[in-house]
């Protein structure tokens, strides 16, 4: 079976048939308003590809292929990021909502979040070196052995970080933050 191939197109809700987006590889190309929510996007290929309200909540991604894509103004609940393909993986976020997703064990040096919720997402034996996560929520988020070594949480909130079971040697936060790096030890800062 021959998969598609698409460069240099545009997606949206009303050029596709059944809302459906055709399995095959995307390069270059731009989808915005779709409803892919519970779509089967495995084995895809997306390569400087830019999704803007987009909702891809709980679409399966096994061995999907995502390189140089951005997600803005996306719905993105409940996928398991672990799952895509590892190789030249890349992507970026700009208010998006990714809360209860799963980037656990991935290498994702330099990825940008910027303005995103991540209420309980895992993070965990992820490494996120020089991430930026400007103006994220991280309510209930998971930190266990991630590496954030030079990443940016200046301008984020309500993530609980332990920094004796993660690796934050180099990474900026900001005073009014800070709490969220002691809280295992139960202290009131003022």
């Amino acid at each position: 079976m021959t998969e598609a191939y698409f460069r240099d197109e545009d997606f949206s809700a009303e050029n596709l048939r059944n809302g459906d987006l055709p399995a095959g590889e995307y390069e270059l190309c731009s989808f915005r308003g779709i409803n892919l929510s519970g779509a089967n996007l495995s084995k895809m290929t997306f390569s400087e590809c830019i999704f803007e309200a987009c909702d891809l909540s709980n679409s399966v991604a096994k061995g999907t292929c995502i390189r140089d894509t951005e997600f803005i103004d996306c719905k993105l609940m409940g996928i398991n990021f672990n799952e895509l393909d590892p190789f030249l993986l890349s992507f970026s976020f700009k208010n998006c909502l990714l809360s209860y997703s799963s980037f656990s064990r991935l290498k994702l040096k330099n990825t940008t979040f910027d303005t995103c919720k991540l209420v309980q997402v895992d993070f965990s034996e992820a490494d996120f070196t020089s991430a930026y996560f400007g103006n994220c929520d991280f309510s209930g988020a998971i930190f266990y052995n991630t590496k954030l070594e030079k990443a940016d949480f200046s301008t984020s909130r309500n993530f609980s970080i332990d920094p004796e079971n993660n690796t934050v040697k180099g990474a900026r936060f900001s005073s009014e933050n800070i709490g969220g790096l002691l809280e295992k030890y139960k202290i009131k800062i003022d």
